[in-house]
């Protein structure tokens, strides 16, 4: 089971990135994938997930608007298109699975990315 982050760099606030989060080992769609993101300093904190059971979507109000979570069967992979960006989005971003398939998402990660760094500056 492997998860793998990629899509981050430099952006001015504003601009916008895509990051993917692609599967091997196990099929993305019967699980839960959250994206979450750390900033220097700070704890790590959740930022969206898509669910396995309806494809519902969660956002942290912090991104509501600007991010949107998506997931492609055929390749495997979750996405995260962000929008907007604003430097307080900085951080290394992480997708993770829930531990258990076909339930929603409730934040038991058993399953991490390597991370990728975003950094929103002028």
């Amino acid at each position: 089971v492997q998860l793998v982050e990629s899509g981050g760099g430099l952006v001015q606030p504003g601009g916008s990135l895509r990051l993917s989060c692609v599967a091997s080992g196990f099929p993305l769609d019967a699980y839960s994938i959250g994206w979450l993101r750390q900033a220097p300093g700070k704890a790590r904190e959740g930022v969206s997930c898509i669910s396995s059971r309806d494809d519902k979507t969660y956002y942290a109000d912090s991104v509501k608007g600007r991010f949107t979570i998506s997931r492609d069967v055929a390749k495997n992979t979750v996405y995260l298109q962000m929008n907007s960006l604003k430097p307080e989005d900085t951080g290394v971003y992480y997708c993770a699975s829930e531990a258990t398939s076909f339930t929603d998402c409730h934040g038991d990660y058993g399953s991490w990315g390597q991370g990728t760094q975003v950094t929103v500056s002028s």
